[in-house]
């Protein structure tokens, strides 16, 4: 608002309050002739101008900033701040990731593998979710260990894969360990790895 406006209107202001202090014993005859304090106070009031009255927002008081329109900062960055006040507003950081939960148990083992013995001799073994009997269904190709050539069926129990021959026999034992499973042959004791693949 202009300074100048504001002058008028403490101007005006003070008049009201005046002209409503006057009592009934400035009233009397002289009042009205134009003789008594009331008389005194009239000629020396000037008019107040009159003219339009506009509004606008006021502007933030120093130090503080105006808060923006848009959305707020992303990252969870939000922070709210009284005008005036003396705090600083400091990025908020959202809490880490947790870690990737690595799948474990027989539904983690069922898919494609790549088999590699100590010899260095790989292979494609599939263990299947399709039960067979008491068991799961198995199938090795390009084996060239024979007791892994002839895996038909595979079971997981007690965090261990194990996987059959044709008649019960038990060809091998692995551990799941990341992504691979690990173990040796059961007849030869030869280290034996699958990992993940087609």
């Amino acid at each position: 608002m202009p300074r100048q406006l504001l002058s008028s209107l403490a101007v005006a202001a003070l008049t009201v309050s005046l002209a409503a202090c006057g009592t009934s014993r400035f009233d009397g005859p002289r009042a009205r002739a134009g003789v008594g304090p009331q008389a005194a106070l009239e000629p020396t009031v000037p008019a107040v101008p009159s003219g339009a009255v506009t509004a606008a927002p006021l502007a933030p008081p120093p130090g503080a900033s105006a808060a923006p329109d848009g959305p707020p900062p992303a990252g969870g960055e939000v922070a709210v701040v009284a005008p005036g006040s003396n705090v600083i507003a400091e990025p908020v950081t959202p809490p880490p990731a947790p870690p990737p939960v690595v799948a474990t148990g027989r539904s983690a083992v069922v898919g494609s593998w790549t088999a590699r013995d100590a010899a260095g001799a790989s292979c494609k073994v599939s263990l299947s979710s399709a039960p067979a009997l008491d068991l799961y269904k198995a199938s090795a190709a390009g084996c060239a260990n024979k007791d892994l050539a002839k895996v038909t069926a595979w079971d997981y129990r007690d965090g261990e894969v194990y996987l059959y021959q044709a008649g019960g026999t038990v060809a091998a034992r692995l551990r799941q360990g990341g992504g691979s499973l690990d173990g040796a042959l059961t007849k030869s004791g030869a280290s034996l790895a699958l990992v993940r693949g087609g």
